[in-house]
């Protein structure tokens, strides 16, 4: 399990290995092009599900930590899938993995 740091928070927030591994790339390449954009996750730790979002842009610091020190396959089709989300009015949404993938 990584996880996902936000500003300058000192707590982050767990994301599976696989899934930042995507999440990473996606959000890389958008800051990259200077876009900014919302972020929106579902965060099951704890009680219930609570949905977090946030605001990316360039100047917003971010960190991924892995706990896996291997680097991880890429789904070219989940990638496809994220990318489309972020470029979309509500924004980047960490949806499951597609069961068809196409390895990068």
């Amino acid at each position: 399990m990584g996880q996902f740091f936000y500003a300058n928070s000192p707590d982050g927030f767990d994301i599976d290995d696989r899934a930042l591994t995507h999440l990473r790339i996606v959000i890389y390449a958008k800051l990259r092009r200077n876009e900014s954009f919302g972020f929106s996750w579902d965060n099951t730790q704890g009680p219930g599900v609570e949905r977090i979002s946030v605001w990316l842009n360039a100047s917003v610091p971010l960190r991924f930590s892995f706990a896996s020190g291997e680097p991880l396959a890429v789904n070219r089709s989940w990638l496809e899938q994220l990318t489309q989300s972020a470029d979309t009015p509500a924004g980047l949404y960490l949806s499951p993995e597609p069961s068809t993938s196409r390895a990068l």
